[in-house]
C-alpha cells in the first residue's frame, strides 16, 4: 500500500502505521519475524517523498526506535542521518519539527554518530530555535537541554555561545498572543473569583514527614521554576505548560551550570541591553534571563549584585504586572545573598518591597511575591524575627483579599514562616494575630474539602512552632485529625469489602491528618498525653502502619516516633504489635518509609531501654545490611547509624558481637553531622559495645578515632569515655606501636586528639 499510486492510500497507509509505531514499538522490535529489517528501510526510501505529509510520517515512524537503539536502525543509521541532514531545510513545519525531534533523540541515544557533525548539527538547531513556527522552534530547543547532559558540551558549545544566548533570550520574551491569553493587559483582577478550572490538584508533600536529617549544611537553594503553580513562571491554563519561553530560560539555566563564569562576558552585555530597554516586553525577558542564571553564575554576579538588587527591587514598583511578577521570581534566585550580608542593608528593603507585592491588586503578582517571600523565609530563618510583627499583619492582611487558588500558597508563606522562625512566633501579641484567620478558615472547611490539605500541612508548621501557644487550639485540631484518619480508614475497608458500593477513599485526607498530629506531638510535648488517653489514635495507628500506600506508612512511623519522644506511657503497652511491623518495613527501597522506620526504632530503644533486648533480632541484621549497601542516601544512613547506636547503648551484649560488621561505615555515616542528643546517644552506644567487644573496633580504630574527633563539645561524661577507650587501645599496643599508627593520621586529626584527649 506504501507503494501505491494513489495518493490517499499511500497517506493512509502511514497514517496508519505511524500509530502502529507509536503504540506497539516493542511489539515490532521483539517480533521473531523481525519486520523492522523491513520496515526502516522503506520508511527511509519516503524521506524524498514530493508530499511533505508522507515525508513528516516517515520521520514520524522512524523516530519512535531511536531510544530503544533498535538494530534495524542501528544498521542504518548512516543512511537515516543522511536523510535527515537532506531534509534539514525542509518547507513544512511538521518535517522540520520531526527533524529537531530525531537530532534530539540522537543526542540522548547515539550521540557517536552525531559527533562528527556536531558543529553543522548546532549551527542548524541554532536556526530552528528562532524558526517562524512555534513547534519546531520548541522542538529544536529542547537540544540545548539534552547537549547540557553531556560532557562534550563544554567544548562543542563554547564557540557558539556568542550566538545561542542571545537566541535563547529572544526565546523568552512574551508573544504577542502569549500577552493576550495571560491577559497581560489586565493588571488589577484581585477581585475576581479563580475559576476551580484555575487551580491545579495539589499534591500532598509534607515538612514533617522525613524525620530527623542531622546534616549540617542545608539545601541547594531554589530550583528552577517548572510547571507547579507556585513558580515564577507558571503561565495560565490557556497556555500549554511547556512552551518556548519556558524551555528557553531552563536552556539558559542548565548552561549557565555548564559554563559558570565563562558565560558572564557573553550574557552581561545582553542583560545591559535588555534590563534598561524601552519595551516593558524586552525588558521582562532581561529579567528572567538574569534569573535563570543565578544558580550557575552566582560568583560571578557577586559583585554585580549592589547594583543590580537595588534595581530589581525597584522593578517590583513597574506598572506592569508581568514585569511585577517576574521580579519577584529572580530575587528569589538572588535572596541568598541578601541575607548574608550585615546589617540587613539589602535584606530589609527587599522583604518590605516583595511584603507590598503579596497585597498587590494583580493575582499573579500576589502569587509570584507570596512564593518569593517563602523563599526568603527559608534562606533567612531567624534573621526576619525583628520583623514579625510587619511579616504576620501583611500575611493576615492577605487571608481577607486573596482568591482561593492565591490561599493556597499564603498558606505555605505562614507555614514556611513557622518552620523559620520557630518558637520566636510564640508570643501571645503574634499568636493573637495569626490564629483566628487560620481557625475561622478551619472551621468553615468541611471534612472531604481537598483545600483543608495545605491548612492541615500549615497548622502543622505553627503548632510545631508554637510549643505551648498552640495549647487553646489543640483540642479541636486534634479530635478533627482523629476523625479524619478514623474515617478514611473506614472508607478504605468498606471500598476493600465492596467496591462496587464504596468509592476508594483518598488517602491524603489521612496522611495529612497524621503530619498535623506529629506537628501537635512535637511541638505541645508531654501536653499531648491526654489527647492520646482520650483518643483511639494508638489503634488507628496500628492500622495505618500496615497501609499498602508507602506515604501513609512513612506518615505514621514519623508519627510513633514523635508520640514515642512526647508520651511513651501511652505507645509502651503497644511495643510489641508494633515492633514487628517496623522491622519489615526497614527496606532501603522505599527511603522515606525505611528512614522513618529506623527512626522511630532508635526513639523507642532510648525509651523502653533494656527491655529493647527482645526485639533486636527483628531489626539490627537489616539495620547492618542499610548501612552497608552502596549509595544509601545520606539522611537514611546518619539515622540508621544512630539508631544502631542507641540499639548499642541500650542492650550493648545483644549488639557488640556484630560491632565488626558495621563500626567503620558507622563512623563515616557520622563523623560529618553536628553535636545533639541523637548523636550523643549513639556514641554512647558504640563506647559501651566496644568496652563489651573491644575487638571488633581494632581493624577499623582510625575511623573511630576520625569520629570522635568530629566532636565540637562533647559532654564531659561522654569525653572521658573517648578518653578511656583512646587511652585503652594506646595501652595494648604500646607506645611504638601506637606512633607508628597515628603517623598515618592526617595533621589535623593528630592534632586535635593530642590537644583533647592527650594521645
Amino acid at each position: 500500500m506504501l507503494d501505491s499510486a494513489d495518493y490517499n492510500v499511500c497517506e493512509g497507509a502511514f497514517g496508519a502505521l505511524q500509530k502502529i509505531c507509536e503504540d506497539s514499538a516493542e511489539f515490532l522490535e521483539k517480533s521473531p519475524d523481525r519486520p523492522l529489517d523491513t520496515l526502516i528501510p522503506k520508511f527511509l526510501q519516503f524521506f524524498k517523498h514530493s508530499s511533505s505529509k508522507i515525508r513528516s510520517h516517515a520521520i514520524a515512524c522512524v523516530n519512535q526506535f531511536i531510544i530503544s537503539k533498535t538494530q534495524a536502525l542501528m544498521a542504518n543509521i548512516d543512511a537515516f542521518l543522511q536523510n535527515l541532514f537532506h531534509l534539514a531545510m525542509d518547507d513544512d513545519a511538521d518535517v522540520r519539527k520531526n527533524v529537531c525531534r530525531a537530532l534530539v533523540m540522537l543526542l540522548d541515544a547515539h550521540i557517536s554518530s552525531l559527533i562528527p557533525h556536531m558543529h553543522s548539527i548546532i549551527e542548524y538547531m541554532m536556526i530552528r530555535t528562532q524558526d517562524p513556527d512555534e513547534n519546531v522552534a520548541l522542538e529544536a530547543c529542547e537540544f540545548w537541554l539534552s547537549l547540557a547532559e553531556h560532557p562534550i558540551c563544554k567544548e562543542a558549545l563554547k564557540p557558539h555561545l556568542p550566538k545561542l544566548i542571545p537566541i535563547l533570550v529572544r526565546g523568552m520574551k512574551y508573544s504577542e498572543i502569549d500577552i493576550i491569553l495571560l491577559k497581560g493587559d489586565v493588571e488589577e483582577d484581585e477581585s475576581v473569583p479563580d475559576r476551580s478550572e484555575d487551580i491545579k490538584p495539589r499534591f500532598h508533600k509534607s515538612r514533617h514527614t522525613i524525620r530527623h536529617e542531622p546534616m549540617e549544611n542545608g539545601g541547594s537553594g531554589e530550583e528552577f521554576p517548572d510547571d507547579e503553580s507556585d513558580d515564577g513562571l507558571d503561565d495560565d491554563s490557556s497556555l500549554s505548560d511547556w512552551n518556548l519561553r519556558k524551555c528557553s530560560a531552563a536552556a539558559l539555566d542548565v548552561l549557565a551550570n555548564v559554563f559558570r563564569e565563562d558565560m558572564l562576558p557573553v550574557i552581561l552585555p545582553i542583560l545591559k541591553e535588555t534590563l534598561f530597554h524601552q519595551e516593558w516586553e524586552i525588558r521582562e525577558s532581561g529579567i528572567l534571563a538574569l534569573g535563570a542564571i543565578a544558580e550557575g553564575c552566582m560568583n560571578g554576579m557577586t559583585q554585580h549584585l549592589p547594583e543590580l538588587i537595588p534595581y530589581l527591587i525597584n522593578c517590583l514598583q513597574d506598572k506592569k504586572a508581568l514585569v511585577r511578577s517576574i521580579t519577584c521570581w529572580t530575587l528569589s534566585r538572588y535572596c541568598h545573598w541578601a541575607v548574608v550580608l550585615p546589617d540587613h542593608t539589602y535584606l530589609k528593603p527587599l522583604m518590605y518591597e516583595l511584603l507590598k507585592c503579596v497585597l498587590d491588586s494583580n493575582k499573579r503578582v500576589q502569587e509570584a511575591a507570596c512564593s518569593a517571600f517563602a523563599t526568603l523565609e527559608e534562606e533567612a530563618c531567624t534573621e526576619l524575627v525583628p520583623y514579625l510583627a510587619d511579616i504576620l499583619k501583611t500575611l493576615v492582611f492577605a487571608f481577607k483579599k486573596y482568591q482561593a487558588k492565591n490561599l493556597l500558597i499564603l498558606y505555605d508563606a505562614i507555614g514556611t514562616l513557622a518552620d523559620s522562625v520557630g518558637n520566636y512566633l510564640n508570643k501571645e501579641e503574634y499568636i493573637q494575630m495569626l490564629m483566628p484567620p487560620l481557625i475561622e478558615k478551619w472551621n468553615v472547611l468541611k471534612d472531604e474539602d481537598k483545600d483543608l490539605f495545605p491548612l492541615l500541612e500549615c497548622l502543622s508548621s505553627v503548632a510545631t512552632a508554637l510549643q505551648s501557644g498552640f495549647l487553646p487550639y489543640c483540642g479541636p485540631v486534634y479530635q478533627r485529625c482523629v476523625s479524619l484518619v478514623e474515617q478514611t480508614l473506614n472508607q478504605t475497608m468498606a471500598h476493600a469489602q465492596s467496591p462496587g458500593q464504596f468509592e476508594a477513599a483518598d488517602k491524603d485526607f489521612m496522611i495529612v491528618s497524621l503530619d498535623l498530629l506529629s506537628g501537635l506531638a512535637e511541638g505541645l510535648n508531654g501536653h499531648v498525653g491526654q489527647l492520646v488517653q482520650q483518643s483511639n489514635i494508638m489503634q488507628l495507628l496500628f492500622q495505618a502502619m500496615q497501609d499498602p500506600m508507602p506515604e501513609v506508612r512513612q506518615s505514621s512511623f514519623a508519627l510513633l516516633g514523635d508520640l514515642t519522644k512526647a508520651c511513651f506511657q501511652y505507645v509502651a503497652p503497644c511495643i510489641s504489635e508494633f515492633m514487628p511491623i517496623l522491622g519489615q518495613n526497614l527496606n532501603p527501597e522505599l527511603i522515606s518509609v525505611c528512614n522513618n522506620a529506623t527512626w522511630a526504632i532508635g526513639e523507642i530503644s532510648v525509651k523502653l531501654g533494656p527491655e529493647m533486648r527482645v526485639y533486636i533480632n527483628l531489626v539490627l541484621n537489616d539495620l547492618i545490611f542499610i548501612i552497608n549497601k552502596p549509595n544509601t542516601p545520606k539522611t537514611l544512613l546518619e539515622n540508621t547509624a544512630i539508631t544502631i547506636g542507641r540499639l548499642g547503648y541500650v542492650c550493648p551484649n545483644e549488639v557488640a558481637p556484630l560491632l565488626q560488621q558495621f563500626i567503620r561505615q558507622w563512623c563515616i555515616s557520622l563523623r560529618n553531622i553536628r553535636d545533639n542528643e541523637e548523636k550523643d546517644s549513639a556514641f554512647r552506644g558504640v563506647c559501651n559495645m566496644i568496652s563489651v567487644n573491644p575487638g571488633g573496633v581494632v581493624e577499623d580504630f582510625i575511623f573511630f578515632c576520625d569520629a570522635i574527633a568530629s566532636w565540637i563539645n562533647p559532654k564531659q561524661d561522654l569525653k572521658e569515655m573517648f578518653h578511656k577507650i583512646l587511652h585503652c587501645f594506646k595501652e595494648q599496643v604500646g607506645e611504638e606501636n601506637w606512633k607508628r599508627f597515628t603517623e598515618q593520621f592526617p595533621p589535623p586529626l593528630k592534632e586535635r586528639l593530642t590537644q583533647h584527649y592527650g594521645v
